[in-house]
């Protein structure tokens, strides 16, 4: 059967498989084949394949593969379930077939150490959850994601795994002389990443263990010299970084409204604003663009440059990204 398959040379077969494992569009139907000096690796949308592997795409019949036990075999019916590092996330408030699920997970072929189930909204401040431990011991992982490897126990921090196409659509705009403030910044998904594309990223975050993580992670992937992590109120950072970001990562949708000063504060003279919000189906755009216009006033001219559906939030409310650039107007 013809499918889409990314070619490269074969020594750089096993790299590239890890980055479209990342991105989440190897096509596990279908066998990897070889052919002389070309390793072909299929995938399930050639445009969701990142740029910059250095290799082609190309259709090509490629084996079907021996699809391995799944819990949906194993259980006659297919759980919801969401994979973040070697932890798998359930969602049933049922505790019998909670437990049936975890059951199988561990007893098929999908990679897990741990399974867990959702046991409280997320809550706080801090927007952390608590969790039912179902199999295994630990709530401690390490999720990987666009070549990016990000440590992290969901039981100290908030980390959603459905937000990692956004979060790269973000980092692909990012320039190596930039600087970045990554307004509410987690364990570093956005920062770790932007900072590899060489820009300076100064990070903020209320909850210091996740600030501990981001660190680490810094670290781990090598971009600990371009990434200041600062624990607590980024309001109260403002004025220390007035004036000098080219972009703004305002990812922290319930309230992102409340820190529009302190954006405002922190842009430089041309700044792009990545704002994140939660509104209603009818009008999901204009108040957040509403907010910016009356928080930045005549201090700058606001353009919207992308309106974009990140996800359903609940019914008739969606999640929302506008990608906003500020330029300062003469005095």
């Amino acid at each position: 059967m013809s499918v889409p398959c990314v070619a490269v040379a074969r020594e750089r077969g096993e790299h590239v498989r890890e980055l479209l494992a990342d991105a989440d569009v190897i096509d596990g139907d279908h066998e990897i084949t070889v052919d002389g000096d070309t390793i072909y690796i299929p995938v399930t949308d050639a445009e969701r394949v990142p740029s910059g592997l250095g290799g082609r795409i190309e259709r090509r019949d490629a084996p079907e593969r021996d699809r391995p036990k799944t819990p949906a075999e194993i259980l006659g019916f297919e759980p919801s379930v969401e994979r973040l590092g070697d932890i798998v996330i359930v969602d049933e408030d049922d505790p019998d077939r909670a437990a049936a699920i975890a059951d199988a997970v561990m007893a098929s072929d999908l990679p897990c150490e741990t399974v867990l189930n959702r046991a409280s909204p997320i809550e706080g401040e801090l927007r952390v959850r608590r969790w039912d431990v179902l199999a295994g011991n630990g709530t401690e992982t390490v999720h990987r994601e666009y070549g990016h490897e990000f440590a992290l126990d969901v039981a100290e921090v908030y980390f959603s795994p459905r937000l990692a196409t956004e979060r790269h659509r973000v980092v692909t705009q990012v320039g190596a002389d930039e600087t970045v403030v990554d307004m509410f910044a987690g364990v570093g998904p956005y920062a770790v990443p932007m900072a590899s594309r060489g820009a300076d990223v100064v990070a903020c975050d209320l909850n210091e263990t996740a600030i501990e993580y981001l660190r680490e992670n810094a670290e781990r992937n090598g971009v600990a010299d371009r990434v200041t992590a600062v624990a607590g109120d980024v309001r109260e950072a403002a004025t220390e970084y007035a004036d000098t970001a080219d972009r703004l990562v305002m990812n922290l949708p319930h309230s992102a409204d409340e820190f529009l000063d302190a954006a405002t504060a922190l842009a430089g003279d041309d700044c792009v604003i990545h704002y994140y919000d939660i509104q209603h189906e009818d009008d999901p755009f204009g108040p957040g663009a509403d907010a910016i216009r009356a928080a930045v006033g005549d201090e700058y001219a606001v353009d919207v440059e992308t309106e974009r559906v990140v996800r359903s939030y609940a019914p008739h409310e969606h999640n929302v990204c506008l990608d906003v650039r500020l330029t300062r107007t003469e005095p």
